[in-house]
């Protein structure tokens, strides 16, 4: 495979790059693509009542024949999948028998502030024992998914989490529409759990599982209609590793970012961190072959899945990806927005900072990691302000104030070695520029900086207080986190 392949993304063909609006030197794909078709109106849909059982569960996930682990997870199956339509109204029950709190946070959903599942800043924490109920009326389409928000590397490090699809983003159907959600799993050989942190994970780039899996188990081969449309809905929802996700065998095209329609464009490779998604669609090869889901970013390539042509093929037509409708999502007005940064750094003083001066292998360095284990200890933080674990019952100030409908531009600035997905909760925001990977100009709820990359998203502001943070889970729990009051 080509080096190249890895570094850049050629997936707009040959496409100029553009500069964005009010003069900043940062660098953006821009397309020739058409726009998509305006969305049809959504009159009121059902109502879906969900329990939520938060609890200790047996299950093999080192194959059928393994040991059993002890996961901790919503229902009775690892990585629930929920389908709604769009005007859909959810109330949801979360009934909590774990031995700690927890919360459902809807990520990349739009939801009304208290329903955004942050305990002590948008609800009580749910106590062992205790009920919540969440009830939400998603505005949007698209490929979603939920997890707790607190104590996050070992709740959803035993696998809490879930995935949401709110239907109605289709004008025209699929003929297969297929889940590829990929997640580590930190297991020993007896099937116990390995300690979701550790000192030199938490101050570097994370701390990295042991079993590698998709939709939880190992990755397996799948049958598709031959010379058939398929929607992959790819999800990263790993607590550290970042994959680069390319399809080897078959036409593919991206058709949305983090659950949002974009003008289609051919996939050679897309860099995913924790938390971001995108929807693929494929064309089917003839009946006999297959096609293959890969993660370049990886040493060696690693499958994902593996995709087998089957049945009589469809009659041969052209490739056509432009299958969904506009997102529709509410857009910043540039002329008018105010401008803010952020940095993402080390805490000043932290053993990140400090470990950072030498190389991985010095023995000072290591001193210094394996001294630090104490979770109130930040190694991050953004705009010089960490976030410390002990500090949930007693809020810090915001990390910004805003007004809500007004438009913002925010850069942030990665000051680390190391990747920062970047997520806002309850906005969409749209990505318009970056330093280093080239990316089109789209819409997200989390954005990957690299190191030393500097980026530029813009959103119109919604009322609530907004957590915004890094979606490495132990750089989150170690400071880099904090959140926006928008009134």
């Amino acid at each position: 495979m080509p080096c190249d392949r890895r570094q850049i993304l050629k997936g707009f063909g040959a496409v100029a790059l553009a500069t964005v609006a009010g003069g900043s030197s940062l660098r953006t794909r821009a397309t020739a693509a058409p726009a998509l078709q305006p969305r049809p109106p959504v009159s009121g849909g059902q109502i879906h009542d969900w329990h939520f059982a938060a609890a200790e569960r047996p299950m093999r996930l080192l194959g059928p024949h393994g040991p059993e682990s002890t996961v901790w997870t919503y229902s009775d199956t690892l990585f629930p999948v929920k389908r709604i339509r769009l005007g859909d109204t959810i109330r949801a029950r979360l009934e909590n028998s774990l031995g700690e709190h927890t919360a459902v946070h809807w990520h990349g959903v739009r939801v009304p502030n208290a329903m955004d599942g942050v305990p002590f800043l948008t609800q009580p924490p749910v106590m062992k024992g205790e009920s919540f109920l969440y009830e939400l009326t998603p505005p949007d389409p698209g490929t979603f998914f939920f997890h707790p928000h607190c104590n996050e590397s070992g709740q959803a490090g035993r696998g809490m989490s879930g995935v949401l699809i709110v239907e109605g983003d289709q004008r025209r159907p699929v003929d297969a529409d297929l889940l590829v959600a990929y997640k580590d799993w930190r297991l020993a050989e007896d099937g116990s759990w390995l300690p979701f942190e550790t000192p030199e994970g938490a101050s570097r780039a994370g701390t990295y599982g042991t079993v590698r899996a998709v939709n939880g188990v190992a990755p397996a081969t799948h049958a598709v209609p031959a010379g058939g449309d398929i929607r992959l809905r790819i999800l990263n929802v790993d607590s550290t590793r970042v994959i680069e996700v390319g399809i080897e065998g078959a036409e593919a095209a991206v058709i949305a970012i983090d659950g949002n329609a974009t003008s289609p464009f051919p996939l050679e490779t897309w860099r995913m961190a924790p938390a971001m998604r995108i929807d693929v669609l494929v064309r089917a090869p003839a009946p006999g072959k297959n096609f293959k889901v890969i993660d370049y970013f990886s040493a060696e390539p690693w499958t994902l899945g593996t995709y087998e042509a089957k049945g009589p093929a469809r009659s041969k037509r052209p490739f056509e990806p432009a299958i969904l409708y506009d997102a529709g999502l509410p857009r910043a007005d540039l002329r008018n927005a105010e401008r803010m940064s952020f940095s993402f750094s080390a805490a000043s003083g932290s053993v990140a900072e400090a470990a950072a001066q030498w190389a991985p292998d010095d023995p000072l360095a290591k001193i210094l990691l394996d001294g630090l284990c104490v979770r109130d200890t930040s190694f991050w933080a953004i705009n010089k302000a960490s976030w410390a674990s002990g500090q949930q019952r007693q809020l810090p100030p915001p990390l910004g104030l805003l007004k809500a409908g007004q438009s913002y531009v925010f850069e942030l600035m990665n000051a680390t070695p190391h990747h920062h997905p970047i997520h806002l909760h309850g906005h969409t925001f749209e990505v318009l520029s970056a330093s280093r990977l080239n990316r089109p100009r789209h819409f997200a709820d989390t954005v990957l900086l690299q190191p030393k990359e500097r980026i530029e998203i813009a959103f119109v502001a919604a009322p609530g207080n907004w957590m915004f943070h890094c979606h490495v889970l132990e750089h989150l729990e170690y400071g880099m986190m904090g959140y926006l009051r928008v009134a």
